[in-house]
């Protein structure tokens, strides 16, 4: 090798060490800040709830309520815990209203007020307590916020894995403005949390398991069925009786198959690819805060306990029913990533436990805190389904030289088996190709033509090379569409 050569091997060398030490990371857009929690609180976080005394709520899976001061500092470290309640039982919901801090607990929805003012709960009401538990370790309650209807939204956990051994365990429920419980959904397994999106929509994701191949994140279509015939037994307590129960899925089929059939069903709007995307989807944040939290409008954060990440997904509705894409946002949650909630400065606070899953966050609890830097990442900001293929928009304009490849974009689709039996592999493989690639004039979308488009598959994509157009790769180069429903030409 003459010494010519080995210059500009040099040189090149050297260049692509600088370029990877300066290739950005999800720290460099959305740091991560994590709170100091003092020693003798265990802080398994379930629910959190900023109070309009500038204080943040944070109630436990041991049955806690504290409030944390100075949650919005810059630096944390002056952050002070107080207890405000203890003795609930398991509380994964927390919301503010008229006076009240309402929490969700296993048993019941429970509302408390400090009257006295003496930074301890003492006005302490059952608010409802319509359904049952039986003691099993798997009947959680979920809560949500109050609706834009003035209703509570609860998805109740089934007892163990399989079954529903009393009233109203696998339903989605609402309770009125007057603690009134209304059967909303059926077909509930074993939800991580639940929340609305943009205009006002309920959702919850599901963990894999019985009549779920993988995670996913459901729409809380009022009056749906959600996929699991469990909690179906409950028909007959409701107004309509027994023959309001939805027909039973046939187990091996195909989740598709089953939703043309059964007009209560409501499919997964987005499937998590197991451990590609997670293992135990979580908690649910939706951003409106119109630009605080980055680039992200209106989008939905979803986390994972087991991966200890925070995702995000990007839906849109097809003949009448929500489907999209989950792309992966940020990881090195320190515990396992449960309660999700974006306030309106546009502060997202993470908590987390490992207790009985497990998690690659190595700690056993914590409290962290996401913020936007004011950078703009490179990503994939939506992927939108076309008849015979997909747009992507992006967060920034794309290089067209290396937008333009086809070979640029690697596809691959899978579905999963519906079945009684426990998750699902992926089956049903097929490889995709794209045929074209066209940049829009703005060079801030991609439209791209497929082979074949398959209804009821995760669309995977991964994007080879992309550039944006002032270099910078992509900061997460994988998406994942789940596609139900195809649109036709006269409806885009």
């Amino acid at each position: 090798m003459n010494s010519t050569i080995r210059f500009v091997l040099a040189v090149l060398l050297l260049a692509s060490a600088a370029f990877a030490q300066q290739a950005p990371t999800e720290q460099d857009f959305f740091p991560l800040s994590r709170f100091e929690i003092p020693e003798g609180i265990v802080l398994e976080a379930g629910a959190i709830e900023p109070l309009p005394d500038g204080s943040l709520a944070v109630a436990t899976r041991r049955g806690d309520i504290y409030l944390v001061s100075h949650a919005w500092d810059d630096d944390l470290k002056p952050a002070e815990f107080r207890l405000f309640a203890q003795g609930l039982h398991e509380v994964l919901g927390l919301s503010w209203k008229d006076g009240w801090l309402y929490a969700t607990q296993r048993c019941e929805v429970t509302r408390l007020k400090d009257t006295d003012n003496d930074g301890l709960a003492d006005n302490i009401e059952t608010f409802c307590d319509t359904w049952s538990i039986n003691g099993d370790y798997h009947e959680y309650a979920f809560g949500s916020p109050f609706d834009r209807d003035g209703n509570m939204w609860v998805v109740l956990c089934l007892t163990g894995s399989f079954g529903s051994d009393c009233p109203w365990r696998g339903w989605a429920v609402r309770i009125d403005a007057n603690g009134n419980m209304i059967p909303t959904c059926s077909g509930i397994r074993s939800p991580g949390g639940i929340g609305f999106n943009a205009v006002g929509d309920a959702f919850y994701t599901d963990n894999q398991g019985p009549w779920n191949g993988t995670c996913s994140l459901k729409w809380l279509r009022p009056g749906s069925f959600q996929g699991h015939p469990g909690g179906n037994r409950w028909f007959s307590l409701t107004e309509q009786g027994a023959k309001s129960a939805p027909a039973e899925p046939q187990s091996g089929s195909r989740i598709v198959t089953e939703a043309d059939k059964i007009p209560e069903y409501e499919p997964p709007a987005i499937l998590f690819p197991y451990q590609k995307m997670g293992q135990s989807a979580s908690g649910i944040a939706c951003d409106v805060t119109s630009g605080k939290f980055g680039p992200f409008s209106n989008q939905l954060f979803v986390g994972d306990v087991t991966h200890s990440t925070v995702m995000r997904c990007a839906l849109e509705k097809v003949n009448g029913h929500y489907q999209g894409a989950c792309f992966p946002f940020r990881e090195g949650i320190g515990s396992g990533t449960l309660a999700l909630r974006m306030t309106d400065d546009g502060t997202l606070f993470v908590g987390g436990t490992n207790r009985g899953w497990g998690s690659r966050g190595t700690k056993p609890f914590s409290l962290e805190r996401l913020r936007w830097t004011g950078k703009v990442p490179f990503e994939i900001l939506e992927m939108k389904v076309r008849p015979d293929g997909f747009e992507l928009f992006f967060t920034e304009e794309v290089d067209p030289a290396t937008a333009s490849i086809p070979e640029t974009w690697a596809f691959e689709s899978y579905c999963y088996i519906f079945q009684s039996s426990y998750g699902s592999p992926e089956v049903d493989h097929a490889k995709p190709t794209v045929t074209s690639a066209t940049v829009a004039e703005d060079k801030k979308s991609v439209r791209l033509t497929l082979n074949q488009m398959t209804r009821g598959h995760v669309h995977e994509l991964h994007v080879k090379g992309l550039k944006s157009a002032s270099g910078l790769p992509l900061l997460h180069d994988s998406a994942y569409y789940t596609l139900h429903y195809l649109p036709t030409a006269d409806q885009l």
